[in-house]
């Protein structure tokens, strides 16, 4: 199947992959990111780590957040390091995604076993 940024999103995906078998299940999330990082830029990839996101209701700022890591400027990624995902990391994900002009998130869980979600939003910020 071809969708918007799909090389590029297997390019991420293979590097998720690449960190995950090395490490394993177990450490801090930071100690992905952190890794996940440094494969991502050894592959070729403009990476930028805790990426800071302003909230904003009615056109006024009411929050920040930080997204773990955005690649190439087009996607975002939210890392996880839990046992498995819940519905919450997933709205998280989304919101990041409604709060930017970004259109394409990827959710990747170093946990018990790897998990991948991949999430597309779309709104007026596009």
């Amino acid at each position: 199947m071809h969708y918007q940024y799909s090389d590029l999103t297997e390019k991420i995906i293979k590097c998720f992959y690449n960190v995950y078998h090395s490490l394993g299940y177990g450490f801090l999330e930071k100690v992905y990111e952190n890794s996940l990082t440094f494969e991502l830029k050894q592959n070729g990839l403009f990476v930028v780590q805790q990426m800071p996101i302003k909230v904003s209701y009615k056109e006024n700022p009411v929050g920040d957040y930080f997204a773990d890591l955005v690649v190439e400027n087009k996607i975002i990624l939210e890392l996880k390091a839990q046992e498995v995902l819940i519905s919450e990391n997933e709205a998280q994900l989304l919101n990041y995604l409604k709060a930017t002009e970004y259109e394409i998130g990827l959710l990747l869980n170093f946990g018990k076993k790897p998990e991948i979600k991949r999430r597309i939003f779309s709104n007026d910020l596009k």
